[in-house]
């Protein structure tokens, strides 16, 4: 009887070490930096942590599918290294011989990469799938669509242009009506401005109404009453 036992655990950890081994099909490799992300706090990684982790994936997977029966001893690690490296495989709890397609286990840890990094107080970047090409959630795409800001942008800048335009044009308007209006006012005040010549105050002429010589004004009457 005991023959037989160590013949079937022997026959299992054969089989184990098929399904789980570097490059094997379904089989993902997770790199955790532990110190980098928490430094003086950092645990050590050990028989404990691993135990967790295959709980967690076990957790993620019958998350998944409301139908999957996945139990801890379905998550198989192995080649588990010192700077806290390994690959692991999730078997088929029906056949266990057999492994879970990767893509139900990569949408699996989608779902729940949250929830994983929280239970080793890690980030994407510091509990890393290197099979999966990314666990980030996507970007938020903004709620007004990014061609309708560019034409707000562009639309904002032409009216600016357009009323710069105008206000532009009505001052230099108003500043040439000014100088025009001054100008006439100048010309019908006709103002005779007083220069000094030798001494002797002169009246300019008055270019519009002219100006009357007093001496020939004198002469005109002299000759006129005769």
């Amino acid at each position: 009887m005991l023959g037989v036992l160590l013949l079937a655990f022997s026959v299992v950890s054969v089989a184990s070490a098929e399904l789980c081994k570097p490059d094997a099909q379904n089989a993902f490799k997770v790199r955790l930096s532990i110190k980098t992300a928490l430094g003086d706090n950092a645990y050590a990684w050990d028989a404990n942590e691993e135990y967790l982790f295959r709980a967690m994936m076990a957790f993620a997977m019958r998350r998944y599918s409301s139908k999957s029966t996945t139990q801890i001893s379905n998550v198989l690690l192995c080649n588990v290294t010192d700077r806290v490296s390994f690959w692991f495989v999730v078997t088929d709890s029906s056949k266990n011989t057999t492994t879970v397609p990767g893509s139900e286990v990569e949408a699996a840890i989608r779902m729940n990469r949250n929830r994983i990094n929280s239970a080793f107080l890690l980030s994407d970047k510091t509990l890393q799938f290197l099979k999966i090409s990314t666990t980030l959630a996507p970007p938020v795409e903004p709620s007004t669509p990014v061609w309708l800001i560019v034409f707000g942008v562009v639309l904002s800048l032409i009216v600016a242009g357009i009323v710069f335009l105008v206000v532009a044009g009505i001052q230099q308007r108003k500043k040439k009506n000014k100088e025009s209006t001054e100008r006439e006012n100048l010309e019908e005040k006709g103002e005779v401005t007083i220069t000094i010549e030798n001494g002797i105050p002169c009246e300019a002429l008055d270019l519009k109404a002219g100006h009357v010589n007093g001496v020939f004004a004198a002469d005109d009457e002299r000759f006129t009453s005769l």
